[in-house]
């Protein structure tokens, strides 16, 4: 049997795993993300891939973080929330440290390709997938292969401008997708619905501290279980807006499934369900063509570094 490492870099923690052919993963190690990022980041990667390394024969070592990566799998073009790894030889850097080769890849392209290879995507030749946290990440598979782009950055979903001059969006622009339909948006769709009918948000509050700024997702989510109107609403407007983005997506890839994971999709059925009814509805040429498959992925926080793992073996 033949290992790969790889070693998910996350805002919290930078998390390794040994992973097989099959996709299952048979070790972790973890450290904490330092704060400073830079060289401390890529000495926690080079510790934690070297922590494995010490019981396993590993072949190779991919590594996944949110940024820009270049085509070539090497370097790190552009890191928004990663100090000091803006314009970074990555690969070089940390094959230096651990002796083993290192392939780079975007986390939510990792992620896609590990629910493309071992989860909600398996026998599909053409996915796309949605990683809705924070922000809204993008991983496309054509024709069984990951897609890139020209210059390493293609699937930048989050990023379409879906409504001009909109919510200041963290890259600069106005209007992205993400800032309507992800994690962060489905938190500010339940506090401006609170802020218009506080009486009946009572329930909502009271699962934090009683105030807006207490409120958090997992609240929302259970306050949604549990058929709270409020948290229900902010659930179907985010759903409203990934199903539309969704369609416009569809008629450009086609793809066969999409594939929806991240934070959110905690919630299941109470996003996806009204997602596919947005799906339909903004569907061009509503009725006279196939659509495709909204799925909820099913590897959780493991699907980045199962992903990595296997690219790094290709």
């Amino acid at each position: 049997m033949a290992y790969t490492i790889g070693v998910d870099v996350g805002g919290t923690k930078v998390l390794g795993g040994v992973v097989d052919e099959s996709g299952t993963v048979v070790k972790t190690a973890r450290r904490d993300t330092p704060r400073e990022g830079g060289s401390a980041l890529t000495q926690a990667i080079a510790d934690v891939a070297k922590e494995l390394m010490a019981e396993f024969t590993i072949d190779s070592v991919g590594v996944s973080a949110a940024g820009f990566v270049s085509s070539d799998r090497k370097t790190m073009l552009a890191t928004p929330n990663i100090a000091g790894w803006n314009g970074v030889d990555l690969d070089y850097q940390v094959t230096s440290l651990i002796g083993l080769p290192v392939v780079i890849e975007n986390d939510a392209n990792a992620a896609a390709w590990g629910e493309a290879r071992f989860g909600a995507g398996r026998g599909k030749r053409h996915m796309l997938m949605l990683t809705v946290g924070t922000g809204i990440g993008g991983g496309i598979v054509v024709n069984g292969e990951l897609y890139r782009g020209a210059f390493g950055i293609a699937a930048e979903i989050g990023h379409i401008r879906v409504v001009p001059e909109g919510h200041l969006c963290g890259c600069g622009a106005r209007g992205c997708f993400e800032q309507y339909g992800s994690g962060n948006a489905l938190m500010r769709h339940a506090r401006e619905a609170i802020a218009a009918s506080p009486d009946i948000a009572r329930n909502l509050l009271a699962r934090g501290d009683g105030t807006l700024e207490g409120l958090t997702g997992k609240a929302i989510t259970d306050a949604a279980r549990d058929g709270d109107a409020v948290a229900l609403a902010a659930f179907n407007t985010t759903a409203q807006w990934l199903g539309a983005g969704i369609a416009s997506l569809a008629v450009v890839l086609d793809p066969e499934c999409v594939v929806i994971g991240g934070g959110v999709i905690d919630a299941g059925e109470i996003l996806l369900k009204p997602t596919r009814e947005a799906l339909e509805r903004s569907m061009p040429f509503a009725g006279k063509h196939p659509y495709p498959e909204i799925i909820g992925a099913q590897l959780g926080n493991e699907a980045g570094l199962v992903g990595v793992a296997d690219l790094a073996r290709l």
